[in-house]
């Protein structure tokens, strides 16, 4: 354990580009992959890096977020120093809520001060990646930096929602552009930028100093500040990351385990910030060898798991067939004679008889709830939210123009014409 840093999780953004699915809930609170949550992935790796001192930073329509924290992340024993703590925006500096990542922090300096820490993390709530945030802390202290932040490699055409490093051959941070128009590309790779993750590992008194201003966002403000003044580094994620686990292989019918020294998905990394990326992550999971593994055991993911009964499967006639195929279906799902393929399925999910669903991410029900589907429903490349009721011979993601009548949210997948579907929580869908 890492007794002498503190973990701050920034999970109180809106997620204005995720809506409908941030209509309800925070963003780090959106399900995802079937069983978790956005938030799972980024907690996970500070329990698995025996990071134990951890504030969760709350403020947009919480209260989803807040139960899930409480529900699957409250083990931790605070009489051992260790915690995962929700904190929610309470105005402690002024009369404003939080104004931005470094508003955040600021307003909660009072609570990392009290352990006197060496160094303070600073993580995003809804990214999808696994991380061993130790090498970035061992980075951190071999260079002697002030400020290190983990980068990513993200391609050009995607790259102006991020903000933009540039880097010399000791990987020092000599430029720093928050959300350029036009990102300027790495020297040695024009096809990519070198791209903030939004992960950040201070001095404790350096974060204390630039703290003491008004500036409200890291990005915006303090970094491109810091790199004419202070030691400015940047972890390359790509390269550096490593996350050692068992995986398996056949070899003449029959599997074996072994150790992956560094796993394939060690450099994967998701912003999963609109629906056409939330999707595409989504799908990422449900090849036959698929590129981001929800397998491993020695880098788990932890989330709050429901009680539910197992997968049912019935019917085996012609045409009439309870399959699911290169999918992941959770517990508590009944598949009644119709056909799942390349698809995600959460708990509290009834599908009813002749029904077709591709390439679709199905959110399930809240307690006592379900989503279901009806007969002879046709469905592809659709998010479909919790508690929603399809009604029989329905078709979603074949005709665009059809889906926006009936008011659901469209989102392009490319220039050919393809696209996600997505209907709201609790909507009932008749015709």
């Amino acid at each position: 354990m890492l007794d002498d840093i503190i973990t701050m999780v920034l999970a109180g953004g809106t997620g204005t580009r995720l809506m409908p699915l941030t209509e309800v809930r925070a963003k780090p609170a959106v399900p995802f992959g079937g069983k978790y949550r956005i938030i799972d992935f980024t907690l996970s790796n500070c329990i698995n890096s025996k990071l134990f001192k951890i504030y969760v930073l709350t403020q947009y329509k919480s209260h989803s977020l807040n139960n899930h924290l409480g529900y699957g992340w409250s083990f931790l024993p605070r009489a051992l120093d260790q915690f995962i703590e929700n904190v929610p925006a309470q105005m402690r500096i002024g009369e404003t809520w939080y104004l931005g990542t470094a508003d955040a922090v600021r307003q909660n300096i009072d609570l990392i001060k009290r352990w006197s820490p060496k160094h303070v993390l600073i993580l995003s709530g809804d990214h999808i990646y696994k991380m061993d945030y130790r090498k970035l802390l061992d980075f951190h202290a071999e260079k002697g930096a002030d400020l290190t932040i983990s980068a990513v490699r993200v391609p050009v055409k995607e790259a102006s929602g991020f903000g933009i490093l540039q880097t010399d051959k000791t990987q020092k941070v000599i430029d720093f552009e928050e959300k350029p128009k036009e990102p300027r590309p790495m020297p040695e790779n024009p096809n990519f930028a070198f791209s903030s993750m939004g992960i950040y590992v201070f001095n404790y008194e350096t974060l204390e100093r630039v703290l003491q201003g008004n500036e409200m966002d890291f990005g915006k403000n303090i970094i491109p500040k810091m790199i004419k003044t202070d030691r400015v580094y940047a972890f390359d994620f790509n390269k550096d990351n490593k996350i050692s686990d068992y995986e398996y292989i056949t070899e003449n019918g029959k599997r074996r385990k072994i150790l992956k020294e560094r796993t394939e998905d060690s450099g994967y990394w998701r912003d999963v910030g609109t629906l056409a990326a939330f999707w595409n992550a989504n799908m990422d999971l449900v090849g036959i060898k698929p590129e981001f593994n929800l397998y491993g055991e020695l880098w788990p993911i932890l989330t709050y798991q429901r009680v539910c009964p197992p997968t049912k499967t019935v019917f085996d006639e012609p045409g009439r067939k309870g399959e699911a195929i290169n999918s992941l279906v959770c517990d508590g799902v009944i598949i009644s004679g119709s056909r799942i393929e390349q698809s995600i399925v959460s708990s509290e999910t009834y599908i009813h008889s002749y029904s077709d669903i591709i390439a679709s991410v199905i959110m399930g029900g809240d307690p006592g709830k379900e989503t279901s589907i009806g007969r002879h429903c046709e469905i592809k490349n659709a998010i479909i939210d919790k508690n929603v009721e399809i009604a029989q011979n329905i078709r979603i993601g074949y005709d665009v123009e059809e889906d926006r009548k009936r008011g659901f949210a469209i989102a392009e997948l490319d220039n050919r014409g393809n696209y996600v579907t997505v209907i709201r929580k609790g909507s009932v869908i008749s015709k």
